[in-house]
């Protein structure tokens, strides 16, 4: 090996540098986007901030509190600044944008706009908080919620990157998003709007589409989609981007696990049941119960085998 290593690795090397133009490659040369790693760090500092001592090693000490708030606000405002400006940047470079030299001020726009929506979005995420409090028989406490659902961290994340979103931050809002998706298996997009007292329970596997609208006091089970029915396309057959894709969900609906919801003129109304397993791709009333028919599964009865007897002896 070591042979193979010394004779191959300057040409590997040459053909994989990412000063080679490799599309694919971040460097402060090219891109210079921030890392993967760095936004997830800036997304933990804000969950952190909007639940104080619940996702660390240690709880905050009373004393200290508002003093290691204000360090960390102030910080977590300067980091994030700086990758939504690359962030920009990089938007700028692909789009072949004129040099308007506005993407600091874009970066600190978007970041102002959403640090000062984190007392409502922490309000909000306390309506979260009940809403799987009192819809979960095994939940013992709202802390039990707040350090171990991967529902509600989620939606946190979702909460958070949605304001990005609004704000036009290209790419940081995505990859927030899917570092929840990786840690919860639940799959939210930045761009989905959603109302107060949602509540995912369980959670593996749902997928909730950018252009989705869901009200008040909903509540998914495991593996629900809203999704899109299908991409429409231009004449040259390119997809085209931003149309309503994705399902409307009103107030107060329950869709159980596996049900699958899909195109963006397909409507919920408020106060229905979806049961599980159920495909939709059409608009449903106000207070319908939606269910398949119950399975007939077919059961073959064992038949029965006339029993062996032992065999005699022989008689001499």
């Amino acid at each position: 090996m070591e042979r193979w290593i010394k004779k191959h690795l300057p040409r590997l090397v040459s053909e994989l540098s990412p000063c080679r133009n490799c599309p694919v490659a971040n460097t402060e040369k090219v891109a210079n986007l921030p890392g993967q790693k760095a936004v997830v760090e800036q997304l933990e500092n804000l969950v952190g901030i909007l639940f104080p001592g619940c996702h660390g090693h240690a709880p905050v000490a009373s004393e200290s509190a508002e003093g290691v708030l204000r360090r960390l606000l102030a910080s977590t405002a300067r980091q994030l600044r700086d990758q939504i400006q690359r962030a920009f940047a990089y938007q700028c470079e692909v789009e072949h944008c004129a040099d308007c030299g506005s993407c600091r001020e874009q970066a600190t726009a978007a970041v102002i706009t959403l640090l000062d929506q984190l007392p409502a979005i922490r309000s909000i995420l306390q309506e979260d908080i009940v809403a799987a409090y009192e819809g979960d028989p095994a939940a013992r406490s709202t802390m039990e919620i707040v350090m171990s659902y991967p529902g509600l961290y989620a939606i946190t994340v979702q909460r958070l990157s949605h304001a990005l979103y609004q704000a036009h931050v290209p790419l940081i809002p995505r990859v927030m998003g899917e570092h929840a998706h990786a840690r919860t298996g639940i799959d939210i997009h930045p761009g989905a709007q959603i109302g107060p007292g949602f509540f995912i329970d369980h959670g593996t596997g749902v997928v909730i589409g950018e252009t989705a609208v869901i009200g008040r006091r909903v509540k998914l089970y495991q593996g629900v989609t809203l999704g899109a029915l299908s991409f429409a396309k231009d004449a040259q057959g390119h997809l085209i981007k931003g149309i309503k894709r994705h399902p409307n969900v009103e107030d107060n609906v329950v869709i159980y696990a596996g049900a699958t919801i899909l195109g963006g003129e397909t409507t919920i109304g408020h106060d229905s049941v979806v049961g599980a397993n159920v495909w939709l791709i059409h608009s449903v009333p106000p207070f319908s119960k939606v269910y398949n028919q119950e399975p007939k599964p077919y059961i073959k009865p064992a038949t029965a085998k006339p029993s062996k007897k032992p065999a005699g002896r022989k008689q001499r």
